[in-house]
């Protein structure tokens, strides 16, 4: 059992702090729209990326401190699993909630009421929020968010554009592409709400993503356990030069599972283990669907077909297939056309002739999912670095968009956040310390528009502060360094849903800090020193 650091009160919460503030100080450098870059150290290349969320991951320390790093990674990542955006956003907002309440906690002031004001402060900021709301609803629109997370008007049409094909509810990914454009297209795939079995089935770390290039695709309702089972389809596929298979059964559990991740993890063979999704006949009826859109044959237990006498004709296939913790996307189902034309008009005639409300919203569902099909985003650069960070770029920008059109928009360059900082001198309590803590989320708004001041070479906010507050719907562009009297009209927009995202989390993370008395972390393991060769001083050659 390895040794531990205990640190109580104050000395506890400045090492968290400290933690906190080397994760602020690198991702705050990329916030708004003159952002710089980060370079990480990594596997192969180095990354060159603006991506808060991928800055933030890329941080390490040791202690006490690493708990701190810890903590504000959780509540930028919890940002970007609802809302698809704001790291930056919640990293900033994190520091200034952290910087802000300690100061007045080491004064003497009690946590416990302090972080109370804040919740108020907070759940008044919410609503707030809610008032300034504007419902996303032209191309163009959408457009104007995409193009200010991503930073180019090109890429926030075709976003813009794609959405509109699929839906509001419709699938989008973005792919790495072949060439030096950025492509899209439309294209026969689904997406179902259940990801991979395991973590170590992911290929792209800083996502999280699991992604398969043209894999073989086996489709069942059996509960697989043994891997005597997949032994036979593994080796068929093995003999066609190919080690990619995406396996979407009942369940994959035990042995079958762990020899599945160890062959993943020892680069003999590819596989993606997914559970189905959806349960009893529904689960069937899915299943069948998944297995006609990829040419498949669907393995199923109601009819005595065993895993082990599985062929490779047995299988299906698609372009891709891209799985997160939460859900799977597969994209270019390489069915035949014909027959998924004919379990379309099949769910189609059900649908005329069910009587229950629920059957009917299950087919609607599995008929949106055959027939909507996935928009596709290819980008292309003259590099893999480059084209890695241009990748992540475009994600970000979609996820954006989809949160806009989610829950609508409000006046962007974080003015909103400055307007509601002004109005939080209307909310008073009776216990002067609940004020303080709203006091500090007063503050603590004013920190993105501060980054984004900073980012574009303005250092003196007051002038501009006081303006923005005064004019409902006004900020200031930062690209061509403007006041603007109609954010929303210009096409400066902020996503309602990130801004909401990233004060709750931003908040309770603080708070969680503010009222820390003990950090217990593991003692740093200690390098043992190389033997050095007599006569060198102890001076390594670097070689």
């Amino acid at each position: 059992m390895s040794k531990k650091i205990i640190k109580f009160g104050t000395e506890a919460r400045k090492a968290i702090q400290e933690g906190v503030n080397t994760v602020v100080k690198a991702v705050q450098t990329s916030y708004g729209p003159l952002g710089r870059t980060s370079i990480i150290e990594g596997y192969g290349d180095p990354q060159v990326t603006n991506d808060g969320v991928t800055i933030a991951k890329a941080v390490e320390l040791e202690g006490p401190e690493q708990m701190g790093v810890k903590l504000i990674q959780q509540a930028a990542s919890k940002t970007n699993d609802i809302a698809g955006d704001g790291t930056s956003l919640t990293t900033v907002l994190t520091g200034a909630f952290v910087n802000e309440g300690l100061k007045v906690v080491e004064s003497g002031s009690d946590p416990i009421q302090v972080r109370s004001g804040i919740q108020k402060a907070v759940k008044f900021a919410l609503e707030k929020l809610e008032t300034y709301t504007k419902v996303i609803a032209t191309e163009e629109e959408m457009a104007d968010v995409a193009t200010i997370s991503s930073r180019n008007r090109d890429i926030g049409q075709m976003i813009a554009r794609m959405i509109n094909k699929v839906g509001k509810d419709g699938v989008v990914t973005v792919q790495t592409g072949d060439s030096n454009k950025i492509e899209e297209e439309l294209t026969e795939g689904m997406q179902f709400d259940k990801g991979y079995k395991s973590p170590y089935m992911v290929t792209d770390v800083n996502r999280m993503e699991a992604i398969l290039d043209k894999p073989y695709i086996l489709v069942t309702d059996k509960k697989i356990s043994s891997i005597q089972e997949l032994v036979p389809v593994i080796e068929a596929i093995a003999q066609q030069g190919k080690k990619e298979l995406v396996i979407i059964a009942d369940d994959i559990d035990g042995e079958a599972l762990a020899t599945l991740v160890l062959n993943k993890m020892r680069g003999i063979f590819s596989v993606l283990a997914v559970q189905a999704p959806g349960f009893g006949e529904s689960r069937k009826a899915i299943l069948e669907d998944i297995a006609v859109l990829t040419g498949a044959t669907f393995i199923s237990s109601d009819l005595g077909m065993q895993l082990k006498t599985l062929t490779i004709t047995d299988l299906g296939s698609s372009d891709k297939i891209i799985s997160t913790k939460d859900n799977t996307t597969i994209v270019g189902g390489k069915g035949d056309k014909k027959v998924l034309s004919n379990r379309v008009e099949t769910i189609r005639q059900s649908l005329n002739v069910t009587k229950s409300d629920y059957e009917k919203e299950k087919l609607q569902e599995r008929l949106a999912k055959l027939v909507g099909g996935v928009g596709v985003i290819k980008v292309g650069a003259s590099t893999e670095v480059e084209m890695k960070e241009f990748k992540y770029l475009v994600e970000d920008a979609l996820n954006a968009t989809k949160a806009a059109v989610s829950e609508g928009v409000v006046p962007g360059g974080a003015s909103s956040l400055v307007r509601i900082s002004k109005q939080l001198e209307s909310l008073q309590s009776d216990n002067s310390e609940e004020n303080i803590g709203i006091s500090i989320v007063k503050k603590a708004l004013l920190a993105p528009f501060r980054a984004m001041a900073q980012n574009s070479g303005v250092y003196d906010i007051s002038i501009l502060v006081n303006q923005i507050e005064s004019e409902q719907l006004s900020g200031y562009d930062f690209k061509k360094m403007i006041m603007v009297e109609d954010m929303i009209k210009e096409g400066i927009i902020d996503p309602v849903l990130v801004l909401k995202q990233a004060l709750q989390n931003s908040s309770s993370v603080a708070c969680s800090i503010l009222t820390t008395e003990v950090a217990i972390c593991d003692e740093p393991k200690k390098e043992e020193a190389s033997a050095m060769p007599s006569g060198m001083g102890g001076m390594g050659m670097g070689y």
